[in-house]
């Protein structure tokens, strides 16, 4: 199975952004994808950025992995 994530761009240098993804800012490889900008989502998949999407999904799907996370007995 496969998961990626939502993180929002905080920076961009060429084809490599800085996102935040929870209280973390990791590297994002942008070569996937074309016109990312500061303060778009996107989704991080194993360090690509593989696509953007709104900000309604992002934080929905946050709000549902956190909620798996509490929900989780080994967490």
């Amino acid at each position: 199975m496969c998961l990626s994530i939502p993180a929002k761009v905080i920076s961009i240098e060429g084809d490599k952004a800085k996102v935040r993804l929870g209280g973390a800012e990791i590297n994002a490889a942008l070569h996937l994808l074309e016109d990312v900008k500061v303060g778009d989502y996107i989704l991080l998949h194993s360090g690509f950025a593989i696509q953007k999407i709104d900000e309604k999904e992002a934080m929905e799907t946050i709000k549902l992995l956190n909620e798996i996370s509490k929900n989780d007995p080994g967490h």
